[in-house]
């Protein structure tokens, strides 16, 4: 039992680990963006375009990480998807 919970709390912190690494890479790649944008062709901006993409790839990791994991495919979920297959197995014999 300690064992399940070490584990499933080590992948939690993965998880998180792996977003904040993910939102400090793409703050520092779009301050860079910037400042390479406003010095080459201060006239043209084109840098939003990265950041505006990239960002909604970081709202996407994050709604996973923080939002949808707990309400659709948390602990409950996975017990409930359980008990259905094995119904449905049991029904199938």
């Amino acid at each position: 039992m300690n064992d399940e919970k070490y584990q499933a709390a080590k992948s939690r912190v993965k998880e998180l680990k792996d977003f904040y690494r993910n939102l400090l890479t793409y703050a520092g790649v779009n301050i860079l963006l910037i400042i390479i944008n406003l010095v080459t062709s201060p006239g043209s901006l084109w840098f939003y375009w990265v950041t505006i993409f990239w960002g909604i790839g970081i709202v996407l990791h994050g709604s996973k990480v923080f939002l949808i994991k707990d309400k659709f495919f948390g602990k409950e979920w996975e017990e409930k998807k359980i008990k259905e297959m094995m119904k449905k197995e049991n029904n199938s014999k």
